[in-house]
């Protein structure tokens, strides 16, 4: 029997190689990314940030408002350009990708989660699933099944033909996260996730975070909830700009 051909991964430059134990790379790499805002005198909003994510962790950003956070996870999701440094993602440098290119990436790699669940109110759980790809232009064969697979990964789908209205803050908040599983991302990343859960349905959505890191997905969550922050592997503060490690 002839042996199999070694998986490939995605080399910083975009060529494809053979994968080893030892070179697997992140999912995130931050370099020295500075993000500076208007003319004179510019605000930095990052200042030299590094950070590193494997695949699988999970991560808690926390801070103040105006410390830079949200500017954090706008440039990670992509939506923004850092000034200066450099962002690998899965591999592939960002920073080398025209907006097209940029945009393909961030559909196949990046699932986002937000504290409004952002559901159309008069079209089903299962069709609010199915939007994702709709937006995404993916074939529309299989469109349901897999819609119907990421409702079960969040253990909605026996709510599949309900409107969002007829469903908890809770159970809302896991169709917008299976709308975010439907292209099976690398990268999630939560803005506020819980800010607008109680806290039984809060330790729910946690619940299901740890099953989706067990899976392989990492996750990276903004939140000024501590109960959050402290369910994360780690943590990091923003403090005008700057980013510095905590004890989880």
């Amino acid at each position: 029997m002839s042996a199999e051909p070694a998986p490939s991964v995605v080399e910083p430059d975009g060529a494809r190689g053979p994968v080893h134990a030892h070179d697997v790379v992140p999912v995130v790499e931050l370099r020295h990314i500075t993000r500076e805002f208007g003319s004179e005198p510019r605000v930095r909003a990052l200042r030299d940030v590094d950070l590193t994510l494997d695949h699988g962790s999970s991560l808690a950003i926390v801070g103040v408002s105006g410390s830079g956070k949200s500017t954090l996870l706008n440039v990670l999701g992509c939506l923004d350009r850092p000034t200066s440094g450099t962002y690998l993602l899965d591999g592939i440098d960002v920073s080398r990708l025209d907006e097209p290119r940029r945009a393909v990436l961030r559909a196949e790699v990046i699932g986002f989660v937000f504290q409004t669940f952002n559901l159309l109110a008069h079209r089903s759980v299962l069709d609010n699933v199915m939007l994702a790809e709709v937006y995404r232009a993916t074939p529309r064969e299989g469109r349901a099944e897999r819609a119907m697979a990421a409702l079960e990964r969040v253990g909605m789908q026996d709510r599949a033909r309900f409107l969002p209205t007829r469903l908890s803050g809770g159970e809302q908040q896991r169709v917008a996260i299976a709308r975010a599983l439907m292209a099976d991302h690398s990268l999630l990343l939560c803005d506020e996730p819980t800010g607008n859960l109680d806290s039984a349905n809060t330790a729910a959505v946690l619940g299901l975070f740890d099953e989706l890191g067990a899976s392989g997905l990492t996750l990276v969550m903004v939140t000024h909830e501590e109960q959050v922050a402290r369910h994360a592997q780690r943590r990091v503060r923003m403090v005008d700009g700057v980013l510095t490690e905590e004890d989880a």
